[in-house]
């Protein structure tokens, strides 16, 4: 029978699991684009205030059409919108271009452009400045008003190559069109001609922290900081199981394994953020390397969590049957973690794949967080009846960090909702970092309530699994019919018959699960999770359990 309000708190983990948001991609800063039939660019990305655009070309001189001339314009326009920017399909931005008024009303920014006439490819590949002066930039003026005539005018003069400049820290969008012009060519021919030229754009977004754009940038310290974090972690645990080697359980093997993933994990996305500061761009395959490397992590974390909670090492001495779902749970989360990671970053994540793959992932931690407060609950139980203090004060803790946890994570839900999914304009997108960071450093603080909790010590041998009866009390009991047998029809005496020691031992043991009951508090589980497992089973283990104490 099911406790009131446990279909409640299967929602909200549900709900926890489905709004989970897997991290993005960062945002590069130099883009190759080969120009030839497609004439056209489309540029998204964060920028800091000053940074500087550039724009090179390059190719063939020997290629070139010496009657082909270039007319390559481009519009920058800045929105506090961030779905602005990077919700709107290609097609609709081209028809941005040149716009100089809002989308909606509200969605203030501002806007530039310019053009540029090259008379032949051997112009356009040499590099020079394109500008005397920056060209200035005007506000967008509201859909029902007349244009602004204001514009801002920057003092400095642009180097080789620059074209345009950020006036604000905001999302920007940057596009580009190239026109070929023929001369003394008839109008006929043109179509034909049109396919003689091809030539490489190059666009770079330099700014203050380099090729860092300020989405970036906060997520890159925190990766550092992380990092440290992580071996602060990693070198605490070895010089624990250094100082108690000898005391070394399995499940604290376990706990290592998982620091230093993560410890990987959080050198390896730095590197990539670092990477992309000093060059602008990443390396594909080191970046699948990272999400494949941070999908292990994240699997074998549920995995260390399932096995502290089911009471591997602690209640039970093996997992059993068990051990398979926890294999075969690992390797589903895996395999769609990793499809989903290199997806993002091969540019696939979308439609249906990407609907499967956030589905898939969304299922299996509904599950997995079923199981784990199912299985403390049910751990917690059994401890109670052993009356092992010690270990039950250890479970309680770690269950009311879990509690903590998700009820930190619905209100972030909450909060991330609010601010990033059910509002018109993206105006918090300078947060957006914190709903990466967030489930990181959630879980960094369950790892080290795990670490604090079973860590190695000269008494580590208090939380390893110990039988419910004691061998001492084993051997007494096999000593007492040779006893017995030896005494057999002979009178013993200084020893008096005791009528009432059986009532005595029984009032005894009532006395103990009384002051279970009265001195260890419920936990949360207790009252919100129902037993899930085989009713009958538990029973009988119950009657088992009582008469061994009998």
């Amino acid at each position: 029978m099911k406790m009131p309000g446990a279909h409640t708190y299967r929602s909200c983990l549900l709900l926890l699991a489905v709004v989970f948001r897997l991290g993005t991609s960062a945002e590069v800063s130099i883009w190759k684009v080969d120009i030839n039939s497609t004439q056209d660019a489309v540029f998204r990305k964060t920028l800091y205030a000053n940074t500087t655009i550039f724009m090179k070309f390059q190719g063939d001189t020997a290629l070139c059409d010496r009657n082909l001339a270039y007319n390559i314009s481009w519009y920058l326009r800045s929105s506090v919108c961030y779905n602005e920017v990077f919700n709107t399909p290609d097609s609709k931005a081209m028809n941005m271009f040149g716009m100089d008024h809002m989308l909606k009303d509200g969605w203030s920014g501002f806007y530039s452009q310019g053009y540029m006439y090259f008379e032949n490819c051997s112009s356009l590949f040499l590099p020079k400045v394109y500008y005397p002066y920056f060209n200035p930039y005007q506000p967008l003026s509201s859909p029902k008003s007349d244009p602004s005539n204001q514009s801002v005018v920057w003092p400095d003069k642009p180097d080789i190559g620059a074209v345009a400049k950020a006036w604000e820290d905001s999302p920007y969008l940057f596009i580009v069109k190239v026109q070929p012009l023929f001369r003394g060519v008839e109008d006929e021919d043109v179509e034909a001609e049109q396919l003689n030229f091809a030539f490489t754009m190059k666009v770079e977004m330099k700014g203050p922290h380099d090729y860092s754009s300020p989405a970036d940038w906060p997520l890159m310290m925190f990766f550092m900081v992380m990092c440290i974090v992580y071996v602060l972690f990693g070198a605490l645990w070895l010089f624990w199981c250094a100082c108690y080697w000898r005391d070394l359980l399995r499940i604290q093997f376990w706990i290592g394994a998982v620091i230093i993933l993560g410890m990987l994990e959080k050198a390896v996305f730095y590197s990539e953020y670092q990477s992309i500061r000093y060059k602008g761009d990443y390396v594909q395959g080191a970046v699948i390397f990272a999400e494949l490397l941070s999908a292990l992590k994240r699997s074998l974390a549920r995995i260390l969590v399932l096995i502290v909670s089911l009471g591997y090492g602690i209640v039970r001495p093996r997992l059993g049957t068990t051990v398979h779902r926890l294999v075969a749970v690992g390797l589903l989360y895996l395999i769609f973690s990793s499809v989903e990671g290199v997806l993002r970053v091969t540019g696939g994540f979308y439609g249906t794949v990407a609907l499967v793959a956030n589905l898939s992932l969304s299922l299996i931690d509904s599950c997995v967080m079923w199981w784990i407060f199912i299985s403390l609950s049910q751990t917690t139980r059994l401890l109670k009846l052993r009356r092992n203090v010690v270990k039950l004060s250890l479970y309680q803790h770690f269950t009311n960090t879990l509690i903590f946890t998700v009820v930190a994570s619905i209100i972030f839900i909450i909060w991330t909702t609010k601010v990033f999914k059910l509002v018109d304009c993206q105006k918090g997108w300078t947060d957006l970092w914190v709903d990466d960071a967030f489930w990181r450093l959630l879980f960094s603080t369950i790892l080290l309530v795990i670490m604090v909790l079973l860590r190695p010590s000269a008494n580590s041998q208090r939380f390893s699994h110990s039988p419910l009866i004691d061998e001492d009390d084993d051997e007494e009991e096999a000593k007492e019919p040779m006893l017995n047998e030896a005494f057999e029809g002979m009178k013993m005496r200084g020893s008096k018959p005791d009528t009432n020691g059986s009532q005595k031992l029984l009032s005894k043991e009532d006395e103990d699960l009384k002051w279970v009951e009265e001195n260890i508090p419920t936990t949360v589980v207790d009252v919100a999770l129902p037993a899930m497992l085989d009713e009958e089973e538990e029973i009988l283990k119950t009657k088992m359990e009582r008469s061994k104490m009998e």
